[in-house]
């Protein structure tokens, strides 16, 4: 998915490992622009971009849904709750929203990227299961609000957070869920990266509210995301400009920041099937955490 104004927004495909792009979206809308992607598993994906007028003159987001990989619909602006004038979604981590990907079985354990030795090895797995309805979106700028559906678009409802927010730097960057019920959003200011929240909460009750984070001090966070391993331990990774927490309740949070030497600055993260994550920034930064 590229980001940008109206017919800059699209979306691309590949099914050779990188090799060679299709153009499968473009987006027709000029004043659209899209946001971040997901999918379930190889076929089913979602895409959600800024709220843009619909026939009413009421600003709506964009949702689209695939589900064969190819053609992409959007979902009728009339079955999402109206925007708030200024209110939008940030694209820089590619978390804005939130699904629960579709377990695969029946292949090969997954890659470890810390181990090369294992590169070789084939992607053959079979995805089981239809994929979860659930889907999650976070917004800033004059609100800090959570979008739900629990039944892949067909209704919605909104739920206000305690997040930061009222200038259009501001606000949720990132929502992340390990089940159905418990989840996380981070965000903040990142024209004032050092400030002290409130930029950090929580939900054990599917999105409906939030209860701030009590780790202390807070600053901007860009991205959040559960560890994606089958060991049955809770284990999360935020994001912060400078520096990434790997926290694995109940023990404290680990900071992890770059040595004084060097200068990386961090925007995303993504877990790792097998446990860990790959956290990257701008001028090629990658850093991963086992």
């Amino acid at each position: 998915m590229s980001a940008g104004p109206g017919e800059l927004s699209r979306i691309y495909h590949t099914s050779d490992g990188g090799q060679h792009w299709s153009l499968q979206f473009r987006n027709s809308n000029p004043k659209g622009f899209f946001d971040s992607i997901a999918f379930w598993d190889p076929t089913h994906g979602v895409v959600v971009g800024d709220p843009v007028p619909d026939e009413t003159g009421k600003l709506r987001f964009e949702v689209l849904l695939a589900d064969d990989g190819q053609i992409w619909h959007s979902i009728p602006a009339s079955q999402l709750p109206p925007a708030i004038e200024g209110e939008g979604a940030f694209a820089a981590s590619n978390s804005c929203i939130a699904i629960l990907p579709t377990r695969a079985s029946n292949g090969p354990p997954p890659r470890d990227p810390f181990k090369p030795d294992r590169a070789a090895q084939p992607d053959t797995v079979r995805v089981v299961g239809a994929p979860d309805p659930n889907i999650w979106f976070a917004t800033g700028g004059p609100a800090a609000r959570v979008f739900h559906s629990g039944d892949r678009g067909k209704t919605w409802q909104v739920a206000e957070t305690p997040i930061l927010h009222g200038p259009a730097s501001a606000g949720i960057f990132s929502i992340a869920f390990r089940d159905p019920l418990h989840g996380m959003i981070a965000g903040g200011d990142y024209q004032h990266p050092n400030q002290d929240g409130p930029n950090l909460a929580s939900t054990s009750d599917g999105g409906k509210t939030w209860e701030l984070s009590p780790l202390k001090p807070l600053a901007y966070f860009s991205a959040v995301a559960y560890d994606r391993n089958d060991k049955g331990t809770e284990r999360v990774f935020i994001v912060g400009s400078d520096f990434v927490f790997d926290f694995r309740p109940p023990r404290d949070s680990k900071r992890v920041s770059p040595k004084d030497n060097t200068a990386l600055q961090f925007n995303a993260v993504s877990a790792i099937p097998h446990g860990g994550a790959l956290i990257v920034g701008p001028k090629g930064a990658v850093v991963g955490l086992p």
